[in-house]
């Protein structure tokens, strides 16, 4: 119901807030409910409540008025719209074209054991580090996993876009029996597609602790690396996120934002 999700919001606003807030979204509406139609909104003409904002972006001759919020007043607001999904850019309103985040979608196909998409995760890990990057995990509330890298906003939306490409090719070139890198899925039959398109101006991901429109309300959750030892994709939902975050000793993305360093042209060089 909209109160038990508004609910769910207040519990966890302290968590949630740092990853959506003054980031333009895509928001998934259900005003019936996940099982009935459901829509994407980006813009909006209207300032539908006072905690939900609007941003002029510019997307060639023209500009679109983007929604974002700042507050778990606006969390509650947009619950009131029906909102099921939020997704979120991989920039802030003031540096727009200056994204702060990489995420690499793992999508398996859905014959691949666990296994296999939890070794994609660290081998993907291990290539960052290599390059001095620090790697967060995330569940997407769906098949696969979010592999998302804090950066510095120096370098604009086509660098990234083309730097977390490289990234993704590598993976595929050490591996091509098992990665792949294209959306053809004709040929990602017992392979994991590595999403990099996500890294792309006006491009969104599901943000962290979002719920997801599907059945029994499954979270996008960050875990801790060690906690891939099992299946954690269907382990955590919308009525039981609250009291695990209660209970946790330590948050999984501590040093997230301590993480940040510039993506730089030397990098690319030694993919």
């Amino acid at each position: 119901t909209k109160r038990e999700l508004a609910l769910y919001y207040k519990a966890i606003a302290d968590w949630i807030l740092p990853h959506v807030e003054n980031r333009p979204l895509t928001l998934l509406r259900c005003p019936e409910g996940y099982g009935k139609a459901c829509f994407y909104q980006r813009h909006t003409r209207d300032i539908v409540h006072s905690a939900i904002h609007s941003v002029s972006i510019r997307d060639g001759k023209a500009s679109a008025a983007y929604l974002y919020i700042d507050s778990l007043s606006g969390l509650i607001a947009l619950v009131q719209m029906g909102v099921l999904e939020i997704h979120t850019w991989g920039s802030r309103k003031d540096r727009l074209e200056r994204p702060d985040r990489l995420i690499f979608d793992l999508d398996p196909d859905p014959s691949l054991p666990w296994r296999r998409l939890k070794e994609a995760g660290e081998t993907l890990r291990a290539l960052l580090s290599d390059l001095g990057l620090k790697a967060f995990v995330k569940t997407t509330g769906g098949k696969g996993l979010h592999i998302v890298v804090p950066i510095a906003p120096k370098q604009d939306w086509e660098f990234a876009k083309d730097f977390s490409k490289s990234i993704a090719e590598r993976m595929v070139q050490m591996m091509p029996d098992r990665y792949i890198a294209t959306m053809s899925k004709a040929r990602r039959a017992g392979k994991i597609f590595i999403d990099y398109l996500r890294n792309a101006r006006t491009a969104s991901a599901v943000c962290a602790y979002s719920p997801r429109a599907r059945s029994g309300a499954p979270v996008s959750m960050p875990v801790h690396w060690r906690e891939l030892t099992e299946d954690v994709r269907a382990k955590f939902t919308l009525r039981n996120v609250p009291e695990h975050l209660a209970h946790r000793a330590q948050d999984p993305w501590a040093d997230y934002d301590r993480s940040r360093v510039s993506l730089s042209k030397a990098m690319l060089r030694r993919l």
